[in-house]
This record gives structure tokens, sequence and C-alpha cells, in this order.
């Protein structure tokens, strides 16, 4: 089917807030510098469902969303030189052009090659691949994981080992990847640190692995959801605890119980509140909160100034800050030496036509 339109299955968001509709979509052949990719494997976000439910500034409908995925190139464009037909792939929502100041630049991974285009739900050449029932459907974070088959940009692929068990790999497309990095890249966590996870679904439990590997002595989850708490302790969690059984906001708990607060802060739900919760709960002088969560558009957060003056740092991070073309196999060949946690990851196994179900397992706390 080199060259040819293709007829696939695809999860489409007609519009925000309403359930995904299976359809059957049309997927053109790559343009130049793209490639087409038969996905093997998909999983659901709370970044998708963020979309889905219209609190995202850059959502556009309709849409094919998901950008956890990974898959084989069936074919590829004019000009692709580092990719072929039958290499096993996950598909990058942060590419690695390795050519613009941001990629040429050590300290980030932000590639802004194809930014504005991505945001748009398009094509770098501004044009969109899906048709469905004679309409346009647009692109989701450069990826669209939720067809059988999607095209993406050439620089937004990983080349993967052929050997590796896609419906688990798929994963390092977001989640684990943005968890570990938090924790490794970002905030850069010592041996002997004390820190604290607000918010222990998938992300929030990469990032307690993040820090068990670095060597973090004291790792505290946080979480209403005390169902949770058993599988953070798997994970790495030293402790956990409830926000709502403390009679005072949890960050002064916090700072009373760790002499003063934690070396470093994680925020892995997207809520302003807890982002301020976060980074007070940390050690003055020299404490470091990290924000991993996706806020709703036009929210804002704030902390009164002291708190930076006093030697705290406030930090962001996406994809846990790795350059994604580069790092993503070599996350892959840890998993396949055992030096990372995946598979625990993985709670439930759905057929395709169940991907509403999967959103509705994970707003209701039962699947990672």
């Amino acid at each position: 089917m080199a060259n040819q339109v293709m007829k696939c299955k695809a999860a489409v968001a007609w519009e925000a807030g309403k359930p995904l509709s299976i359809e059957e979509i049309e997927v053109a052949p790559p343009k130049a510098h793209e490639v087409r990719i038969k996905i093997i494997a998909t999983a659901v976000c709370h970044t998708d469902a963020y979309t889905l439910r219209g609190a995202d500034p850059e959502g556009c409908f309709p849409v094919i969303l998901g950008h956890e995925g990974a898959g084989i190139e069936e074919s590829v464009g004019e000009g692709v030189t580092k990719l072929k037909a039958g290499d096993t792939v996950i598909p990058l929502y942060i590419p690695q052009c390795g050519e613009c100041k941001f990629c040429l630049y050590p300290k980030t991974n932000l590639c802004q090659k194809i930014r504005v285009t991505q945001g748009k739900g398009l094509m770098p050449d501004g044009t969109s691949r899906f048709t469905c029932k004679g309409k346009t459907i647009l692109r989701y974070m450069g990826t669209s994981t939720f067809s059988e088959y999607t095209v993406v940009a050439d620089i937004s692929v990983a080349k993967i080992d052929p050997l590796a068990p896609l419906d688990k790999l798929c994963l390092l497309g977001c989640g684990i990847s943005a968890g570990d990095g938090a924790a490794v890249n970002t905030a850069k966590v010592e041996p002997g640190s004390v820190c604290a996870v607000f918010g222990l679904g998938g992300v929030g439990l990469a990032v307690i692995k993040g820090c068990k590997v670095a060597g973090a002595s004291r790792i505290i989850g946080v979480d209403i959801n005390k169902d949770k708490f058993a599988r953070a302790k798997e994970f790495g969690a030293t402790e956990c605890i409830n926000p709502q059984g403390f009679s005072k906001p949890i960050q002064e708990g916090l700072i009373e119980t760790t002499d003063g607060g934690v070396d470093y802060s994680f925020e892995c739900i997207g809520n302003v509140k807890v982002m301020r919760a976060a980074l007070e709960a940390y050690h003055k002088g020299w404490g470091v909160s990290v924000v991993v969560g996706v806020a709703a558009s036009g929210e804002e957060i704030a902390t009164r100034p002291f708190q930076l003056v006093t030697g705290r740092t406030w930090k962001g991070t996406a994809f846990g800050g790795w350059k994604s073309v580069e790092s993503v196999p070599k996350l892959v060949s840890e998993y396949m030496s055992k030096k990372i946690k995946v598979d625990e990851f993985v709670t439930h196994n759905l057929s395709f036509g169940e991907i509403n179900k999967a959103f509705q397992l994970m707003h209701s706390g039962k699947s990672i």
C-alpha cells in the first residue's frame, strides 16, 4: 500500500466533551520527510483526556488523539534516510531535528522545528493526512496514535529494538519517560534526598521510580486516593499520606515531618493549588519543586515571592527533559536489560474498540 491511501479504523474525537467514536478513516501516504506507521499498541493518558474535555488551549476538533504509541514503519516519504519500512518505532510528541537552536542547546529538549504546525493539528506542510466521511481530521501532538495507521514527521520517530514488546514500551512515548526524567534530568535528585510526589497516577509512579533509582532515602507519596498507596510503595515510596487527613495545609504538615521541608517535590496532577503546595513544602535554601502536570487553559500559579527569595527553585519539565530521538532508544535498551521498570505500569489490556472504557478506568483510578 506504499504511496496509496489506506483505510483503517481510528478513534475520532468529533467534539469536546463527547466519547471517542470508532470510525473508518482514510490515511494518505507520507510526503517528503514523513513516515506512515502501523500502530501496534497505544496507551491512554490524562493529557488526551485534558484535550478531550476541552481544557487544552490548542485543542482542535475533529481530531485523532493519542500520543503514547508504538508500531512498525509501513512506508516512508521522499528524503527519509534514517528510517525504512519494517523498522520498529515509537512516535514522539517532542521531535528532535538536531538542527534548531533548541536541539543544539544542551539544557533543553524542546525542539521547535515543527512546533507551530503541530500545535494547529497539522503536518509540517500545513495539511493533514486524515479524512473521515469527507471531512479533514486533525492530528494530535504530532502523533495521533488512536489510529491503526498514522503519519508523522521523520524527526518525530525513535527507532527501537525490533524485539521490544510494543504493548509495554508504547508507554515510553510519554508517561514513564516524563516522570522518570523529571527526577533524574530536571530535578537531578541526589542520593540521600527527601522527596515528595504529589499525585500517584502513572506519571507520579514514574517519578517515584526515578527518585528511587537516583538514591533518594525518603520518598513521600501524596494523594487523596488511599487505594493508590500500596502500588506507590511497590514502586519505591517509603510512605504515603492523604492531605485530607491533616488539620493544616499539607505543605505545613510536610515541613513539620521532614525537619524543614523536602529537598525535591513534584506536582504530577495539573492542579495549580497543588503546584503551590508542592512548592511550599520544600526546604528553605535549596529545595527544588518541579511542575510535571499540565493545568487547564487560563490557569495561573501563585506563591509569595519570599518563597523564592529564600533559595527555593520552581521548575517545569516536558517529556522529562529527554532529547527524544536519541534518548528513547536508550531507555528501551535499559528496559531490555532489565534496568528499568515498564511492565509494572500496565494494569489493563483492552481491544481498540474498548478505548472509552480505558478512559473510564483511568479516571476512576483503577488503572495506571
